[in-house]
């Protein structure tokens, strides 16, 4: 056998390993990250508004990015960090899950550690680890909805910690582990 033969096989399984891929992983990515990605937000603690379109066909927009990076700042001292694009596509991905409309009431997103620190020294429920430190983390409403549907469509999507604070009516989101309280 020549060696243009003897590779021939390795060839064509590469093809069909390829092809099977494609096949399988493809169309759904690509049917994933079509089209716009728009957010729509209210800050309860500064009164203010953002909606954007954070991603088109699956491309995150850099100045949107940025636009949320100052809207999801620690809103006690202005501190910013880069938020999680993934945390992005997750509470997208929860709301398409419920309709696709309203706007989320962000009760807290990024926290600084100065700002975990008191929040911590105040409840025992502000983990010293939080996700928020991180910008993986938001604690929300969605207009229209329940926070316990809310609670249940973040559940059902598996891709993070999920917190529900029935007493004051909001629920935490985040990229970290799956788990939920």
């Amino acid at each position: 056998m020549s060696k243009r033969n003897k590779n021939r096989p390795l060839f064509v399984s590469s093809l069909l390993a390829a092809a099977l891929i494609v096949g399988v992983v493809g169309p759904a990515s690509q049917a994933a990250s079509a089209g716009k990605r728009q957010l729509s937000f209210y800050h309860t603690h500064t009164q203010r508004n953002l909606q954007v379109t954070y991603s088109i066909d699956g491309v995150y927009v850099d100045t949107a990015l940025a636009e949320i990076n100052t809207f999801l700042a620690d809103f006690r001292n202005g501190e910013q960090l880069l938020i999680d694009p993934a945390l992005l596509d997750l509470i997208y991905d929860v709301r398409e899950s419920l309709g696709g409309s309203g706007a989320f009431e962000v009760i807290s997103a990024y926290r600084s550690p100065a700002t975990n620190e008191m929040l911590r020294s105040k409840s025992s429920g502000v983990a010293r680890n939080s996700q928020h430190l991180l910008g993986n983390a938001i604690d929300v409403r969605l207009r229209g909805v329940s926070t316990a549907a809310l609670r249940d469509a973040a559940i059902s999507l598996q891709r993070g910690g999920v917190g529900y604070y029935q007493s004051s009516d909001f629920v935490h989101i985040d990229t970290g582990r799956v788990r939920r309280w």
